[in-house]
């Protein structure tokens, strides 16, 4: 009884397969390069068994047909036949506002996928791939699509709705729809494990802190604010994304720069962010870092920068809720750099927020709390495993159907 998580992206697919009963990981990997050259697959299962190795991989399909041949295989596999996976869960982007929950995949399901092509158009149409693939080599197994918009079909319309005129949401269904959900509801449920408190009566803001940053406020288990928008650009500074801005710079781009609207979108979201703010060649936080280190006072600024957007959400999702137990950071950034974590945290004690500097600056991998014992507002790090999410989410839907059946 096992389940396989499929992450399918522009050009590679993300794999995970998890024991049904406990939800451990038996193996995992990635193909990555799909249909570029230098094409490889990465591999290791639970008795430490590791492969790395070039393939003639050439789309989705034969991707997922790779890795089925590892999970089988009689030396490294970890089962025995294809039949042994008695479900699979995909990662979706985008579901609109027609699907809120987990769902069994069936052509309408699909269609509703296609439908929203347009609104993530770099995710939808490989998420789409990598479930057809998986429906022609798994031909009789459950699949679930999991939306990464999901977690936030419950805003209320205050926080949902844009300052336009309401035809436009009415008719072309332009709105806040949020990212990041998987992992925002994975962290939240570990947060409430973790304080020991039922979720229902927690109020927290979790912060994912990546190459792409989103922040959500969480009230009962449920978000009910989130800093992404109608597109992942909105919100937060991020590694190339610009996050908000006075919408009339792209006015003035388009008049006094003659920049046409594809021009402003690669600025807005691949040319921005840390990576213009710094200005050194480099979208990573590390690198900024260490430029600021040596000197470089617009690498600081762009850290500021960085952090200060942090903070104001914060606040903003502090005084909506009125008032929140605790922050919960996540993500490549949220869970390894201490010095984010306590830039967005400082001179805060009046608000009774105190991070605990030693405990800050523990590196570990496992989740734990960092504040100070005077704080008031819990302080966690909680490491993110969307994969574990969708596979649970898988699980509770096939049970739950099995149950009425």
């Amino acid at each position: 009884m096992n389940i396989l998580v499929i992450n399918a992206g522009s050009s590679s697919v993300k794999f995970t397969l998890f024991r049904r009963r406990d939800l451990k990981k038996a193996a995992g990997g990635i193909v990555e390069r799909i249909g570029l050259i230098r094409t490889t697959i990465h591999y290791q299962n639970d008795r430490g068994d590791q492969v790395t190795k070039k393939t003639a991989v050439t789309n989705t399909h034969h991707a997922v047909k790779s890795i089925t041949e590892l999970l089988i295989n009689k030396n490294v596999g970890v089962i025995q036949k294809k039949s042994d996976i008695t479900s699979i869960g995909h990662r979706v982007v985008h579901g609109g506002e027609r699907i809120s929950t987990p769902v069994l995949i069936s052509d309408e399901t699909k269609q509703i996928i296609e439908d929203c092509f347009s609104l993530a158009p770099l995710h939808n149409p490989v998420n789409l791939e990598g479930i057809e693939a998986c429906e022609n080599i798994f031909t009789s197994t459950p699949q679930v699509a999991v939306f990464d918009t999901a977690f936030h079909a419950g805003l209320p319309d205050y926080a949902y709705l844009y300052g336009l005129p309401y035809r436009l949401y009415r008719e072309d269904k332009i709105r806040r729809y949020g990212f990041h959900g998987t992992s925002h509801q994975y962290v939240a449920h570990q947060a409430a494990i973790i304080l020991d408190r039922p979720i229902e009566t927690l109020k927290m803001v979790t912060c994912h802190l990546g190459n792409g940053c989103s922040l959500t406020a969480v009230d009962g288990g449920r978000g009910v604010d989130t800093s992404m928008g109608f597109t992942p650009l909105e919100g937060l500074v991020m590694g190339t994304r610009s996050g908000d801005l006075d919408p009339a710079i792209v006015f003035y781009l388009m008049e006094q720069k003659k920049l046409d609207y594809r021009q402003i979108s690669d600025l807005l979201n691949k040319q921005s962010g840390l990576l213009g703010l710094a200005d050194i060649g480099s979208s990573d936080l590390r690198d900024v870092f260490l430029a600021r280190d040596n000197g470089n006072r617009q690498a600081d600024a762009a850290i500021r920068t960085f952090a200060y957007r942090i903070r104001k959400y914060i606040g903003a999702y502090t005084f909506a809720m009125g008032g929140i137990d605790d922050i919960v950071f996540t993500g490549g950034i949220g869970e390894n750099m201490a010095s984010i974590r306590a830039s967005v945290c400082q001179d805060l004690e009046s608000l009774g927020i105190v991070i605990d500097p030693e405990k800050n600056a523990t590196a570990s991998h496992f989740p734990r709390e960092i504040q100070s014992d005077n704080s008031r507002i819990k302080i966690l790090v909680v490491p993110t495993d969307e994969e574990k999410e969708i596979a649970r989410q898988t699980k509770d839907l096939i049970n739950t159907e099995k149950s009425f059946n």
